[in-house]
């Protein structure tokens, strides 16, 4: 992407294989954590099915994704105004062809409205996330 040009599914499988497994180990080093969090965009279902395979060996482990919703105007300008950014603002627009908008029966996505600005929206994740790790200890519990 640092070339500009958008990354193909063939470059992404062995990188989301080894976000999974780093995770999974980390989660193994640290079982008192209260869990892991990685970052990527899991643009397509099939990105998020292979952090999904996770759960796959071990079912003590729930996996969660973080869906930040916004426009793609918005994302636009927000990229416009980046200095010295690797990420242009035509990106922009091969990631939103690219996106397979999570469906509702993807019960492990967490949608945050991405909207208001970068205090507001990290404020909502939190919060978001916050009440996701409270359900789960629920049901652990």
């Amino acid at each position: 992407m640092a070339t500009g040009q958008p990354l193909t599914d063939a470059d992404r499988w062995d990188w989301l294989i080894l976000l999974r497994e780093e995770a999974i180990s980390a989660l193994k080093k640290s079982p008192s954590s209260a869990g892991v969090v990685v970052t990527c965009s899991a643009l397509k279902r099939k990105y998020r099915d292979v952090i999904r395979m996770a759960t796959y060996h071990d079912p003590s482990i729930r996996v969660h994704f973080v869906f930040l919703s916004a426009s793609e105007s918005e994302l636009m300008d927000r990229v416009r105004a980046r200095k010295n950014h690797y990420m242009k603002d035509y990106m922009v627009r091969s990631q939103f062809e690219s996106l397979e908008t999570p469906t509702e029966e993807e019960r492990d996505v967490l949608r945050v409205d991405a909207s208001g600005t970068s205090a507001e929206v990290q404020r909502l994740a939190l919060e978001t996330v916050n009440e996701c790790l409270s359900r789960d200890a629920g049901l652990r519990a």
